[in-house]
Parts: C-alpha cells; structure tokens; sequence
C-alpha cells in the first residue's frame, strides 16, 4: 500500500506547499487529513503564486483526485470561494475534489465565538486566527457538531442548525452580551452551500482505501506544524487538532499501516505565529532580516512572523514523534550574505543545560537557547541545482543540521520556485 506524507517540523509555515507540490506529481491521490482554513500553503509556479487555505495542493496538476478527509473541520464558504477562484484560473476542480460527510462544518458562530473568547482561554491568549477551528472541533468533541452529512440533508441542518444556535445564542448574548445571531440567513446560506457542494460529498475513507488495496499512491499533506499539535505541541498555544503524522489514521479512516514515506520539512532558520514560547526567536536585526528576506508574512492572516534561528532540539523531537524518513530543508537561500549562520542545539533552563526538548510548555518558556555559530556563505543560491553546486559552508551547515536532528536530507529549496530545488531522494 504505497503512501507519502508530508508534515511540518515546525510551528507551521515551513514551507510545506512547495514540497507538496513537488511530490504531488507522483501521486494519484492527495489528502488533507486535519486541520482547516486557518492553514496556508503558497505555491509558486511558473511564476504565478498559489495560496491554498482548504484545498490539497493537488489541484495544481491535472488527474489527481483531491481529498478532504474527515479530519478537517471545512467552513463551506471559504471552501466554495476558493473552488471558484481555481476554477476561474482555469483549474477543473469538481470532479476531481471529494468532501467527506464526516467533516465537520465551520459555521458563523464558529468564527463569532472564535473571535469573543480570544483572550479568555483560562487567561492565555492564544493567538488564534479567528476563523472558527477551534469552536468547530470543541463542538465534534461535544457531539453536537454539524456534518457534510447534515449539511446535504434540508430537513437534518434544520433540525440541527436550529438547536445549535439556540444554544451558541445563549453564550453570545448571556456571557459575552453581543447580538443574537439570525436563524434564517444562517438556514438558507448553509442549505445552498451543501446543494452546492452535495456532488462532492461522499465516504472518503472507503475510498482512500479502496485506492490503497488498488495499489494508488496516496500522498497526505500535513498543515501546520508538529509544535503546533493539540497533544504534543507547546500548549496551550497550539492548534486544535493533530498536525503530526499520528492524525493521519483518525484523520482519514486509513490504518496506521498505510501511511509510508514520511518527510518533515523545516526551514533553515525557524519562525512563528502568534503566542506561545519560541526559545531561538531573535529580537534584533537579523531576526528582522529573515522576516524581510524570507517574506516571512502568514499566508492566510498576513501576519508578521517571529523569526529565530533553527532550533534542533524541537526539530529532532519531532522526528522522533513522527518517524521521518528523510528532511526537507527550506529557505537555504535566505541565509545567503551572512557572515555567520546559527544553530540552537539546546538550551539553559533555571540555570542547568539541557540538549532535549522540554515538553511542558513553563519550562520552554523560561528556556535560552544556546546558539552555535558556523560560518556563512555570500553565494546566490538560486541557481544550484545539485548539492555540489553549494557553497562549502552552505553544505557542512546542512550536514550539520541533518546530523543533529537524526534524519538524513532529501530535498533541499534554495528559491520559491519548483525548479529551485536539488533532490538527492525523491519521496
């Protein structure tokens, strides 16, 4: 049963979208199994840039069947938005595109409540993006979420939708003493949306596999990043679902037997959104240098990210979690006119050093990093095509990092282009 997945290393962002994409063209398949709108990846190709929010990367190339598993929480809206913006782009994306009934929906109360308790999460703020995740799967977790199952079926939504928002329109107005939201507006835009949307929906675990046993290639491309998972990321300053490769069997109906080839990518520096701890992040100039160099700005919030140096202990924590085959290393070429490039290899916690990644989030938070410097190249980058086109500082900062975190490199990116990228294994 030959399968692929892609996960991010990192706390998101890693530049995932364009190693999906790369891989994408020797699949039959492409899943997204977690995860929802809240999520970005940006593709560049040919140079005109894609950014994808709900959907699989593999819209881009022609015959792949794109999947939505059950995993994802789907706002049917934005998913609607963006069919039609690939379809205007001259992309078919319909028949190639199915919806599990077993996702959940992410509906205007979602993103109301999303947006009223940011800030009031046991007094943390989180960071959220205010898009509705978290609510949409805190309502699966009470089962008392909305399905595509529902979504499809008039008389079921309208039994359903009622009794939520009955419910959700007590805590708006009670607790945090905002206006009601409005049945029928909400009834009617949901019933033409899963009219719209009915054609795709379908058992997508049965057919993921069917597609296995049929010997398909099935590839599962991650969002977000393992430091973000809801079990084993920096709580409370995660994400709400699980964005390693152990949310691929929940997330998909597929046994854990199935998943394959693992890559983890990470960029070679580090960043983050939002809250949380972020022990290499770098406040000065050259923090702000890769935020500028490397356009560090959050495809679907626009933010501006946090930016630090790579920190191995993290990256090899989630290699152990995850089980990487091989390492994608991004954003090579953003290094490129440093005198020194850095590396935190572990960190001083209440004064004792440690070289393992402290999973409880107090302790990140009062970890420093311990940098170690190597010496950097001035080269341009964007023309290597083989690692022997690589400066000598440039391959030994590599070699460095894959030997550090335990796992051997398989593609390396050294522009945002497909073409800018040196494969030494293919996935």
């Amino acid at each position: 049963m030959p399968a692929t997945s892609v996960i991010g290393a990192q706390w998101g962002d890693e530049g995932k979208g364009k190693i999906i994409d790369l891989v994408t063209h020797r699949a039959d398949v492409v899943v997204r199994f977690q995860g929802g709108a809240n999520a970005g990846h940006t593709v560049i190709v040919e140079g005109r840039k894609f950014v994808f929010h709900l959907l699989p990367s593999g819209v881009l190339h022609e015959g792949k069947l794109n999947v939505l598993a059950n995993g994802v929480v789907v706002d049917p809206e934005v998913l609607l938005h963006e069919v039609d913006q690939f379809e205007s782009g001259g992309f078919s994306l319909q028949p190639r595109l199915a919806l599990s009934g077993a996702a959940h929906c992410v509906l205007p109360y979602h993103k109301l409540l999303d947006q009223l308790r940011e800030g009031d999460k046991a007094g943390v703020k989180i960071g959220t993006t205010g898009r509705g995740i978290g609510p949409a799967y805190a309502d699966k977790a009470n089962r008392c979420g909305i399905r595509f199952w529902d979504l499809i079926d008039e008389d079921r939504l309208h039994r359903r939708l009622a009794a939520n928002l009955a419910d959700k329109n007590r805590l708006i107005t009670r607790i945090f003493e905002a206006e009601p939201l409005e049945f029928d507006d909400m009834f009617e835009q949901a019933r033409d949306q899963g009219r719209r949307l009915a054609p795709m929906v379908t058992d997508t675990g049965k057919l993921l596999r069917e597609a296995l046993a049929e010997g398909k290639h099935v590839f599962f491309e991650g969002a977000q990043g393992v430091m973000l998972d809801l079990d084993h990321g920096t709580y409370p300053f995660v994400t709400s679902s699980n964005s390693d490769s152990l949310g691929i069997a929940a997330g998909t109906g597929v046994p854990p037997t199935a998943i394959g080839h693992q890559v983890g990518v990470t960029k070679a520096y580090c960043t983050r959104v939002g809250s949380g701890p972020f022990p290499s992040e770098l406040h000065d100039q050259t923090g702000e240098r890769l935020r500028e160099g490397g356009g560090e700005f959050g495809a679907t919030t626009g933010r501006p990210r946090r930016c630090g140096w790579l920190d191995v202990p993290a990256a090899r924590y989630a290699a152990q979690i995850c089980g990487f085959d091989g390492l994608a290393i991004t954003k090579l070429d953003v290094l490129s006119g440093m005198d020194q490039v850095g590396l935190c290899v572990g960190y001083d916690v209440d004064g004792k050093t440690i070289e393992e990644y402290p999973v409880d989030t107090p302790l990140v938070e009062r970890a420093s990093p311990i940098v170690k410097m190597f010496p950097g190249w001035s080269e341009d980058l964007g023309g290597a095509r083989s690692v022997e086109d690589l400066p000598p500082a440039c391959r030994a900062f590599v070699d460095e990092i894959c030997g550090r975190v335990g796992v051997p490199w398989e593609l390396l990116s050294v522009g945002p282009g497909r073409e800018s990228t040196i494969v030494r294994e293919h996935p």
